[in-house]
Parts: C-alpha cells; structure tokens; sequence
C-alpha cells in the first residue's frame, strides 16, 4: 500500500520575510530531493484541503480562531511575536496545513495507505490551545489527533516528536488527556525552555543536551519512548517530523545525521506494526538546513514507504 503525500501550493505562499529561516524554500528542498532521489513517483499525492472551523475548534479555543482571522492582514506583515509573522496569504497556509493533517489521518484510518507524509507549513507543535509562537499558528498535528479520537472513537493515540525544540504547544494541548501519548526529544535548555520537568505517565519527555550525538538520541528513544510505547499500545501514531536536530543545522546544536531519522522512523514503524495496524501520520516541524532537510525527509519517507 502506497504512503501518501499531502501538500498545497498555498503553503509556498505564506513567507515571514526574505531572511527568515522558516521560508518556502523548506517544502521545495523535500520536494527537489524527492523527485531526484526517484522517491516522488511512488507517493500517492493528494492536494491538502482547508481545516474546517469545527475541526480546528477541538484544540484551539474560540476566541483565539477568532483572533486569529481578525489580525490577518490585507497587505505587509504582522507580528504576532518576535519570530511569528502573518502576510495575507498565511491564514490560507495554516488552514492547508492543518488540513493535510485530517485528510492524512483519513486515508490511513480508512485504509486507502498505510502511512503519509504532510509536505507542509506553517508547522505547528508550538500553537498552543489559546497561542500562536514559535511560528506556529494552528497545531498541525493536535488536529489531526483530535480527529483521530473524534471521528474514528479511538482510545489511544500516540505522538512521536523528534524536533530539536519541544512541542509544547502539543503538551499544552493534551496535557490532561490520556488517552494520548506524547513521546518527545529536545534540546534542552532550548526555546521554549519547558518541557524538562513536565514528564507524566503519558507525557514521555527527554531532554538532550547542547552537542549530543546519535548514540545518545538512540539511546534515550530505546530507553524511554519505546517502552512506554509498548505499554501504551497506540492505535495510531502521528509524528512529528522536526529535522533541525541535524549537526548541518545551525539553528539548534545536536548532532544527528540522516541515518538516525531513518533510524527512529524504523523504531516508530515497528510500533505500528505492531499495534497500529501499520497506520502513521507525519508531519513536518522544523529543518532550516535546505540541505540537509531534503535529505533527512528523504531519509524518513523512504523508510515509511518500505523502500
């Protein structure tokens, strides 16, 4: 069975300015490396639909969607913090991306692939219940959780989140829930400086420190997020897909490689395997190294197709 590849060309569309690192030229490195790789041929490709206001409403309070359509600008750029910008076309992006995320999760759930990859931005796991940061507008894959456990009536659905920044928008937003697993890796101490102390039964976070390699990052997946997994038994696992952990990354200062999201997507996958009936769903977080962010995403999609 195919992965899926959900993507909008509104998402090229949304830019915080020419020097910012979170810029479009992100999905076109995955893409670029994709198509030269002779990957992009064997991914079902589906255009990513807009979110619906229901949908974004199980995880983000109202007056916060309503502030949100309020400030989006007609022309220029808005601040919403000191690296979080909106131009006009970046509600559109934000309501693609967290669209692509729902459809993912309905093409798995209903069995038409196995697992997708959502080729899309703004990213997310920032956006808490009531905050855009960290330029997050809408909580990408707490959508897409909540539609799991809303439309399909799951009971337990798992979160893996490898980006070198904690995804405390997503704890934020499931914090109080258990019936969904968050397993997360982080620099730390790192923005958004939290995360470290915050551990519970289904919150499993491991902070890393400045320079760790990936012998240490295999370690604490081994240690910490597959045995919780094992016991959690997901029905689903969505992903977080952050690869700006890579030593290429001048971002953040860990040092993995290619291999080792390869790696972790294996770790992952057998997890599924094993209790999910194969069903992912990742989505892209961070990677501001165009290079070496073509080439990891290339590393984690080959993997997810079986290749």
């Amino acid at each position: 069975m195919q992965t899926a590849y959900i993507t909008h060309s509104a998402c090229l569309k949304h830019s915080m300015g020419s020097d910012h690192p979170e810029s479009p030229a992100r999905l076109r490195a995955i893409e670029d490396q994709l198509i030269a790789s002779g990957i992009f041929p064997l991914l079902q490709q589906h255009q990513a639909p807009c979110v619906t206001p229901q949908q974004l409403a199980r995880v983000h309070s109202e007056s916060y969607l309503k502030s949100i359509e309020t400030v989006a600008p007609q022309h220029g750029l808005i601040s919403l913090d000191a690296d979080t910008f909106m131009n006009p076309f970046t509600l559109e992006a934000a309501y693609r991306a967290a669209g692509a995320v729902v459809l993912g999760t309905d093409l798995v759930m209903t069995g038409k692939v196995e697992n997708a990859f959502c080729n899309i931005r703004p990213p997310g796991h920032h956006a808490t219940h009531d905050r855009a940061m960290g330029f997050c507008f809408f909580n990408n894959v707490a959508v897409g959780v909540a539609h799991a456990l809303t439309q399909y009536e799951l009971k337990r659905v798992a979160i893996a989140d490898f980006d070198v920044h904690h995804g405390n928008g997503t704890e934020d937003i499931f914090k109080y829930d258990p019936r969904v697993m968050l397993c997360s890796t982080f620099q730390h101490p790192f923005y958004p400086f939290c995360g470290a102390d915050s551990s519970s039964a289904h919150i499993i976070n491991v902070p890393l420190a400045a320079g760790t390699n990936h012998l240490v990052f295999r370690t604490a997946v081994t240690q910490y997020w597959l045995p919780a997994l094992e016991s959690f038994q997901p029905e689903i696992i969505f992903i977080s897909a952050g690869f700006d952990a890579h030593r290429e990354d001048d971002m953040a200062h860990l040092n993995l490689i290619e291999s080792d999201y390869s790696w972790v997507t294996e770790q992952i996958k057998m997890i599924a395997g094993k209790y999910a009936q194969k069903r992912i769903v990742s989505v892209l977080e961070g990677g501001y190294a165009l290079h070496a962010l073509g080439r990891s995403a290339t590393a984690h999609i080959k993997v997810l197709c079986g290749l």
